[in-house]
């Protein structure tokens, strides 16, 4: 059973997301916060494996709830999803460089809300490839100058093969394309992966993905 924690400041909102995912077999709303502190207090009681955190909220906001979250070791099981009104919006690569596994526009088809639910979970990739070189890129190219040394200096661990994988990883593909791009098997290119990501200390690949651009192993627009 997959548990959820719905954090909005509307309730309307927060209705909506609870009757879908409510009505899946495989998934439990395990509670509900209007604001980030009320999140907080509540991931840190039920432990989920999941929260829908929204970035505007009042006392603290998504990305300092979710920064709080990716920073205490005892909730490292739990994965962020940014929900925001518009899919360019200004905080989306912060959301996800502070931690998040990935965002979904409020209005986001309800089919594609489970999928990105069970995808989280599952460690998958949540961005779409399309999605992910449009707006990771475009954040990336906007934020300031990365410390692109320090982070460089990180991938010193991987092999070139993992680097290679990595920066597949960081423009957008899947375990199953990265196959077919180096030619090994799906299972192969999923344990690159996850190698690169236990080397790292990533949370997930979307943290892959802005590693792979601050460090600089992939530019804005490079199609690999």
């Amino acid at each position: 059973m997959i548990r959820v924690l719905l954090a909005d400041d509307q309730l309307l909102v927060r209705a909506g997301f609870k009757a879908l995912l409510a009505a899946q077999p495989d998934i439990e709303v395990a509670g509900e916060a209007s604001d980030g502190q009320e999140a907080l207090d509540a991931i840190r009681r039920l432990r989920p494996d999941i929260v829908l955190m929204d970035i505007r909220m009042p006392v603290l906001d998504g990305l300092a709830a979710t920064r709080r979250i990716t920073e205490d070791p005892q909730l490292s099981g739990v994965r962020v999803v940014m929900l925001t009104t518009f899919e360019l919006d200004e905080y989306v690569f912060e959301a996800i460089r502070s931690g998040a596994s990935g965002f979904l526009v409020k209005d986001t088809e309800p089919e594609e809300l489970l999928r990105a639910v069970r995808a989280v979970v599952a460690g998958d990739a949540l961005l779409s490839p399309g999605v992910t070189r449009r707006l990771i890129a475009e954040f990336a190219a906007r934020s300031k100058e990365p410390a692109a040394a320090d982070a460089l200096s990180a991938l010193s661990v991987l092999t070139e093969r993992e680097r290679e994988v990595m920066a597949l990883v960081g423009i957008g593909l899947s375990n199953e394309e990265i196959a077919r791009r180096l030619v090994v098997s799906p299972l192969t290119a999923k344990t690159h992966v996850s190698r690169t990501m236990v080397k790292l200390g990533a949370r997930d690949r979307a943290q892959l993905v802005v590693l792979a651009y601050e460090s600089g192993l992939v530019r804005p627009g490079w199609l690999g």
